[in-house]
């Protein structure tokens, strides 16, 4: 576990952002400047990079193509550890991956894709241990985040019956990069459950779940994505599952739905969030949730915490894993309070009602 000062930056270890002048890369750029981190700014558009690089004149460019590996390796060159951005994640991690373990620099990605994820778990562990360096998935608001508060939920079990991930957005204006990944990604969705990964049957179940204000009691769906393939690498509970309200899968599934519009001086959209995490054990349950603004937006301080955790040197491990894994989840969570977002958590049901009955609010966290 990791017991990094979450306001430590490293100075010297440069990171390479691939896929830097995308939407959720911006964000990022954005918060490793912030931080004081060195950063490369790399993709295959060198005019979209030097739009960045304006902001930014601090950090260098380096033009990369997935389809060329020699570029890959000139873009890693000097760099410790590179955050892939660039999706379809089905066409960019392998390749990136290979590079990173080429050049033995550690990666980390922000992919909410299942395949990918599991993948870097079956297909490159090994390859990043012999290199001595560590891959870890799914960095992001899918996946990390999910991960980091069943993961603090759990507290002192060893073992648990069931994770329950329910998330409600009341909206979702989708970037280009998770339309074209949404068109590329069309295989089946996967639960865990009985111990191993099953595809979600058709139609998916839906359910009733009792979110705290604004949402309050919706339907929702099962929707798996990454933080189910990476949880169930290193908690020990046979039944993991995962849902979503109806709301923004409609405006994701709706050609004409608008991007995400900024809206404060961050560049955050005005979407609220809400991720709640049940883990039960016979008749009790604990419960963790996070509340905040623009999915996109959160990603960011997740995967450059992450980032700054890795560098300090105080993680030692190499292969792939998971954050809930290797960092301290209650320490990582705490990092991103309440500046990015709201907290609470709970364990006994009287507890529970009251969480039913409220919204933590705004730049508030409850935390015992």
């Amino acid at each position: 576990m990791s017991n990094t000062n979450p306001s430590a930056c490293p100075k010297g270890d440069k990171v390479v952002v691939f896929g830097a002048s995308g939407h959720t890369g911006r964000f990022i750029v954005a918060e490793l400047a912030r931080r004081g981190m060195l950063a490369v700014l790399a993709g295959r558009d060198s005019e979209k990079l030097l739009r960045i690089q304006r902001t930014h004149s601090e950090f260098e460019i380096r033009v990369a193509s997935i389809d060329d590996p020699v570029s890959l390796d000139q873009s890693l060159a000097g760099a410790s550890l590179v955050i892939n951005v660039a999706g379809p994640f089905l066409d960019t991690a392998a390749p990136l991956i290979e590079a990173a373990l080429r050049a033995r620099v550690h990666y980390v990605d922000v992919t909410a894709e299942q395949t990918v994820a599991l993948a870097a778990f079956e297909k490159f562990s090994e390859a990043a241990r012999t290199a001595g360096v560590l891959i870890m998935p799914s960095v992001a608001f899918y996946g990390a985040m999910g991960d980091l508060l069943a993961t603090a939920a759990m507290q002192n079990w060893s073992t648990a019956d069931e994770i329950q991930i329910a998330v409600a957005l009341d909206s979702w204006k989708p970037t280009q990069g998770t339309r074209l990944t949404g068109q590329r990604n069309q295989g089946r969705r996967s639960a865990f459950s009985n111990n191993r990964l099953w595809f979600v049957e058709e139609p998916p179940p839906k359910l009733e779940w009792a979110f705290p204000p604004p949402f309050g009691k919706q339907e929702v769906v099962a929707l798996p994505l990454a933080e189910t393939v990476i949880i169930s690498r290193h908690l020990r509970v046979p039944e993991i599952h995962a849902y979503m309200n109806l709301a923004p899968l409609a405006d994701l599934h709706n050609p004409t739905t608008p991007g995400p519009m900024p809206t404060d001086e961050r560049g955050r959209s005005a979407q609220e969030f809400l991720m709640e995490v049940k883990v039960r054990k016979g008749d009790e349950e604990r419960r963790a949730l996070a509340a905040g603004r623009d999915i996109y937006a959160v990603t960011a301080p997740i995967v450059v915490e992450a980032a700054a955790r890795i560098l300090s040197g105080d993680v030692v491990f190499t292969g792939t894993a998971a954050p809930g894994e290797i960092f301290d989840a209650e320490s990582f969570l705490r990092a991103l309070s309440p500046e990015h977002i709201s907290l609470e958590r709970s364990n006994s049901p009287a507890a529970h009602r009251r969480l039913a009955g409220r919204s933590v609010p705004p730049g508030e966290s409850r935390w015992p």
